[in-house]
């Protein structure tokens, strides 16, 4: 038995991760410099390739939210681009490192290591393997539209939402120490 997907849910799922994918360059790419510093805070490249793996991290996002408008099969792609950076803090929280900036959203929100993130990355790897699934044969109407733009939407500020909550958790226990 084959498992498979309702289009209208293959197509939001698809839509949130070329959202997620998308922005995420472009914050990158906003201050370039920025995100090499934080992929070095990492210590898991030599320091030579730092500039060469910023470019083909942001390309493989780019080139990943472009192949997901046109294909399900993408969302591998896209599963394997966010396990690879949650390999990338599992090891340096195993190593106590939690102070380093993620480098997820650029320069305009620092945030820290936490095992949230990989919380967090693992739901939206599950997400990415979601949206691989083939979609069921049916044709979507109007309706369908109207759920794809709500759930991108609400994906969206959810995503946002837990977001600022896990770059806010350290100044909120900073205060509750205080």
């Amino acid at each position: 038995m084959e498992v498979s997907l309702d289009p209208a849910l293959g197509l939001a799922l698809r839509g949130g991760l070329v959202l997620l994918l998308g922005s995420a360059a472009w914050h990158k790419l906003r201050d370039l410099a920025a995100f090499r510093a934080a992929l070095a805070g990492y210590r898991l490249l030599p320091e030579r390739a730092i500039a060469l793996a910023a470019i083909l991290f942001v390309a493989a996002e780019l080139v990943t939210a472009g192949a997901l408008l046109f294909s399900a099969s993408a969302g591998y792609a896209a599963a394997a681009l966010l396990a690879l950076y949650s390999l990338a803090i599992g090891v340096n929280l195993a190593r106590g490192r939690r102070e380093i900036d993620c480098g997820c959203f650029g320069p305009a929100a620092r945030q820290p290591l936490s095992p949230a993130l990989l919380v967090r990355n693992a739901a939206l790897v599950a997400l990415a393997l979601l949206a691989a699934l083939p979609a069921q044969p049916r044709p979507l109407v109007w309706v369908d539209g109207l759920t794809i733009a709500a759930a991108i939407g609400l994906g969206v500020l959810l995503h946002g939402s837990v977001n600022t909550l896990l770059a806010n958790a350290p100044r909120l226990r900073a205060l509750r120490g205080a």
